[in-house]
């Protein structure tokens, strides 16, 4: 290459990078250090919360995965720098200059993770003596683990607050019996063991089983799709990601159903006016014509879906806006507060809302959990086409048909039996003592077929584990043992359309079993990940190695796989996870399985 065309290829950068040192060293421009010359890079809406609910709402960023981070920089960017650097080098001999500050280096796109998540800390250890009442609604949404195992598969270990407890043991099916008939929409199963963890300490499993309805027989079913269709919605893990599985809906769709599609980006519009389900060619014309592009007016959108849906009313039937986000809303109302209290005064007209999470680096947690709980509805996060269909079509009746509402859980402990107890996850979901039999406080609903589980690890009196010591001046006890009762179970529900709930009683025997069952084993290590990912507080020293071996020990009838995914996650977290390796321990994880460019470690 010539000298000359040496030069006019670099002429185009090195002419401003040399003028911009010529004007600094007049006084005629600014460093780029001067706040009145930087330039403020974009930051997502901050959420109006209100002050009373300040504890309860505070919000974690994710820090961005190291290898976004490490994104190189561009050639040319390069090439700029080592000119300026040259230049400076060679005038250090020549008439002193003013020292130029440092650019601000600027994030590129898609490195800088503004996911947010709602903090909650754990629910603390309880005496007995002192609270024995437990008091929560249940809870049936996934989303938390799916979105949870979507970093451990990419390779990065979850912030504390994407973690809820709750959410990963009911990801799993535990097999209870469901109800003999519908006359009670679900069944009740309670077992008490060992804790695996600390066999000087139990742990209470509260299971509810709802009714099965097999997909032909769920009502007729008015649904709106409300779809973000926002530029932040243009990558393949989301807008893409939905359409494919929207597709694996449609095909069960009945003559009977109705679908519409709302879209919403800079404003809202009407994709695909209410149509016959089983118009499955315009449906998929419809989904396949979605493209994304614009800011997010996710209040727009709402508004709208929820008037087509109202419009479109089946009595008697299902009745469900599917809200599909990344949750980041930037245009109109953006105050949770604002939003919560909108979708609460919807949900009235007996309209549900469900949310399914898409997408990482903006995904916004927080928004769409507080969304679907405030419209009586779950919260799933799709991270892959398995999910989405696992979702849309496998649990279609437990996702769409509600067949119990406000379902609320009491448990009072005996203090002659228990010294201490904890709930594990729901945290959520707590009420106060006596909003259990205020029918006008708002709680979980259960859908057909679903199965909710809720864990206690308690501390039987008379074990030396105890972690709270008893009060010096306290009363001592007087209550009776009641006949060898561990707690006494309450459980109150409405069903669909009523005003009144109706109560179930049931006392536990304290007497544990000698052996745990499968099903409280794995769900014991499906909790026991989830506090170790959340630091491992109450797990006195139990790791991921032994974890996991309790989740395949447990494993058990598993033709879908999910129980085997899950051993692999916890060996991901103990590969991610900082602690000395030991040089004998064998690999658990298949490297033919694991996501493709994690290496081992």
């Amino acid at each position: 290459m010539s000298a000359k065309t040496m030069l006019l290829r670099t002429l185009p950068v090195a002419l401003p990078v040399a003028l911009a040192v010529a004007l600094v060293g007049c006084g005629l421009s600014r460093p780029a250090s001067d706040e009145s010359a930087a330039t403020p890079t974009s930051a997502p809406p901050k959420m109006e919360t209100n002050a009373r609910d300040d504890a309860a709402r505070r919000v974690t960023t994710v820090s961005p995965p190291v290898a976004r981070s490490l994104s190189p920089a561009p050639p040319t960017a390069i090439l700029a720098e080592a000119r300026l650097a040259g230049a400076m080098k060679a005038s250090r001999n020549a008439a002193p200059m003013p020292m130029l500050a440092a650019p601000m280096a600027q994030p590129w796109p898609g490195a800088v993770n503004t996911e947010h998540y709602t903090h909650r800390d754990s629910n603390p250890v309880q005496l007995a003596s002192e609270q024995p009442v437990s008091t929560f609604g249940l809870d049936v949404d996934t989303g938390s683990y799916t979105n949870v195992r979507r970093m451990l598969e990419a390779g990065q270990l979850p912030p504390a607050d994407a973690v809820r407890a709750e959410e990963f043991i009911n990801y799993f099916d535990y097999g209870y019996a469901p109800p003999v008939d519908r006359t009670q929409p679900f069944s009740v199963t309670t077992e008490l063991a060992p804790a695996p963890w600390n066999p000087q300490r139990e742990l209470l499993l509260v299971g509810v089983q709802g009714y099965r309805v097999p997909a032909s027989e769920i009502p007729a079913a008015n649904l709106v799709f409300l779809v973000d269709t926002s530029g932040s919605m243009d990558e393949p893990d989301k807008l893409p990601l939905l359409k494919a599985s929207l597709k694996q809906l449609v095909t069960r769709l009945r003559r009977q159903d109705r679908v519409a599609i709302v879209t919403y980006a800079g404003s809202a519009g009407v994709a695909l006016p209410s149509t016959a389900g089983d118009q499955h060619a315009t449906l998929d014309a419809a989904i396949d014509s979605l493209g994304a592009g614009g800011s997010t007016n996710g209040d727009a959108g709402i508004d709208l879906a929820y008037a087509q849906a109202e419009q479109g009313f089946i009595k008697g039937g299902v009745n469900r806006v599917i809200l599909a986000t990344d949750g980041d809303f930037n245009v109109g109302t953006v105050s949770e507060e604002a939003l919560k209290t909108k979708i609460e005064d919807h949900r009235k007209s007996g309209v549900a809302l469900t949310t399914l999470g898409f997408g990482e680096g903006n995904y916004n947690d927080a928004m769409a959990v507080m969304l679907a709980d405030a419209g009586n509805g779950s919260h799933h996060y799709i991270d892959s086409l398995q999910e989405g269909r696992r979702v849309l079509v496998d649990e279609l009746s437990a996702t769409l048909l509600t067949i119990a509402q406000d379902v609320k859980v009491q448990v009072e402990f005996n203090p002659a039996q228990v010294k201490e107890y904890r709930l594990i996850g729901y945290e959520k979901r707590q009420l106060r003592r006596e909003d259990f039999n205020n029918d006008a406080v708002d709680a979980g609903d259960i859908g057909a077929g679903a199965n909710v589980t809720a864990i206690y690890e308690i501390t039987p009196a008379g074990s030396n584990a105890t972690r709270v010591d008893p009060l010096r001046y306290g009363k001592r006890d007087e209550r009776a043992d009641r006949g060898g009762e561990l707690a006494f179970l309450r459980l109150r529900y409405k069903l669909p359309g009523r005003d009144a709930s109706t109560l179930i009683e049931q006392p536990i025997a304290a007497t544990p079993a000698r052996e745990p069952s499968a099903r409280l084993r794995f769900a014991a290590s499906v909790a026991a990940f989830a506090d170790a990912l959340r630091g491992g507080r109450y797990l006195d020293g139990y790791d991921y190695a032994r974890i996991a071996a309790l989740a395949r020990d447990a494993r058990g009838d598993d033709p879908d796989g999910y129980r085997a995914g899950f051993v692999q996650l916890v060996n991901l977290a103990d590969g991610l996870s900082t602690h000395t390796a030991s040089a004998d321990k064998p690999l658990d994880v298949d490297p033919a399985q694991l996501h493709p460019g994690i290496g081992l470690r």
